[in-house]
């Protein structure tokens, strides 16, 4: 988000061009958040972020049975099926001998077609099922610190908007500014990659751009807000999800998403409020924040500038939203992984201490689509639930252990790293 969502990590000052042309062709970072994020709960990896002397964490792989996959057996696989149909559209359009994922290590997109092939002329649970099984070895994902294993959730918010400043609808939201420089350091040090940093060129030099505090104070005046919302803490949620429904005076909807970022740190305002005493680490959760600050318009922007990030929108147009790979996000079935650990498109069976929609156990398989800022490490996931309320309901309170297994072609071995 994206997510992704969302999605405003840690940041390092590389070398970098010195003019915005010379950067276009940079990738662009999704942004998607859950309760760790919010609450304070440190993310597992941002501490590793932190410090160029912490050690890089171990993966540790090891192939398992089907039978040994918690809800494998009962889980019907249709929607997952139709989510990593769209990753494979991806797929279709790279060469064969383009590598998957970081370190080369799972796989070619050509080892991957045939798996594309089968599962989407495969009709009904059971024949999906059976595909996946065929052609795909499932493989126990671990690392040395499991202390800091993590699944959260996060959703997409449905908003009140319209497209002129009123006495109701108050609140902007921006656009990418023209000025504003995205930078990803892996294009020029593979220790670097997975970071970012974003700002503006100045006498020839990349210069932070504007916090949250100097943008609410009117810094881009000169920027025409895409929508204006009706309130500045659905805004600020918004910024966390990083995509969103927004419902004109005149009934229509618009889609939102992530456009860019400010390069400030993230900070978590749920960390803010534990620290004042307002909120218990207990009790943190992302509704927890909506009623201080609803209890506390005084107080709402002091809070919301704690966190310096700020996040960049444009209109989206067809299914939605969209994920780090490019592709729609599906409810429940698409989940943000660390992609310097993990590989966009694969399937995923997952085992985690949180009830699903229907208050059952969740395992199931989901397809790695999207990253976030604040995913890292090796067991760091956030589940993609959805549009609205309901969504809401399930992403805000979500910070469970949990495990994994990826799905990897036959004769994939991740254990052996190609470069």
């Amino acid at each position: 988000m994206s997510a992704r969502g969302i999605r405003t990590g840690r940041w390092l000052r590389p070398v970098f061009p010195t003019t915005s042309d010379q950067v276009r062709h940079l990738l662009r970072l999704g942004v998607v958040c859950g309760l760790a994020v919010l609450a304070g709960c440190a993310p597992p990896g941002e501490k590793a972020a932190d410090t160029a002397a912490d050690a890089p964490p171990v993966l540790t792989f090891t192939p398992t049975a089907y039978g040994d996959l918690p809800g494998w057996a009962s889980d019907d696989p249709t929607a997952a099926a139709a989510a990593f149909e769209r990753s494979c559209a991806r797929f279709a359009r790279q060469a064969d001998s383009r590598q998957i994922g970081p370190d080369g290590r799972y796989g070619t997109v050509g080892s991957w077609k045939p798996v594309c092939a089968a599962v989407a002329a495969a009709q009904g649970a059971d024949a999906i099922r059976s595909a996946f099984a065929a052609t795909l070895t499932p493989w126990a994902i671990t690392d040395d610190d499991p202390s800091d294993d993590l699944f959260t959730g996060y959703y997409e918010p449905e908003l009140n908007g319209a497209r002129t400043r009123s006495e109701t609808y108050i609140e902007p939201l921006y656009p990418r500014p023209e000025d504003l420089v995205l930078v990803d350091l892996g294009n020029w040090r593979d220790t670097m990659r997975g970071e970012r940093i974003a700002g503006r060129v100045v006498d020839g030099r990349l210069k932070p751009y504007d916090s949250r505090a100097q943008i609410d104070a009117g810094s881009l005046n000169g920027v025409r807000p895409i929508v204006w919302l009706d309130s500045p803490v659905d805004a600020f949620f918004l910024h966390i999800q990083g995509s969103g429904l927004v419902k004109l005076p005149d009934g229509s909807r618009t889609r939102v998403g992530y456009d860019g970022h400010n390069g400030h740190i993230y900070h978590a305002v749920g960390r803010t409020l534990i620290e004042w005493g307002e909120v218990t680490r207990e009790d943190m959760s992302l509704q927890a924040i909506r009623r201080w600050m609803a209890r506390n318009p005084d107080r709402m922007r002091e809070l919301m500038h704690k966190n310096p990030s700020y996040i960049f929108f444009r209109e989206l147009t067809g299914d939605g939203p969209i994920g780090a790979q490019a592709v729609a996000l599906t409810p429940g079935r698409s989940l943000a992984v660390d992609r310097r650990f993990l590989p966009l498109g694969a399937p995923m069976m997952i085992d985690v201490d949180y009830p699903d929609e229907t208050g059952a156990p969740l395992n199931r398989l989901v397809i790695a689509q999207d990253t976030g800022g604040a995913i890292r490490g090796v067991v760091r996931a956030d589940m993609f639930w959805g549009a609205g309320a309901p969504a809401e309901r399930l992403a805000g309170p979500m910070a469970a252990k949990g495990r994994y297994w990826i799905l990897l072609p036959n004769g994939v071995d991740p254990r052996v790293p190609s470069r």
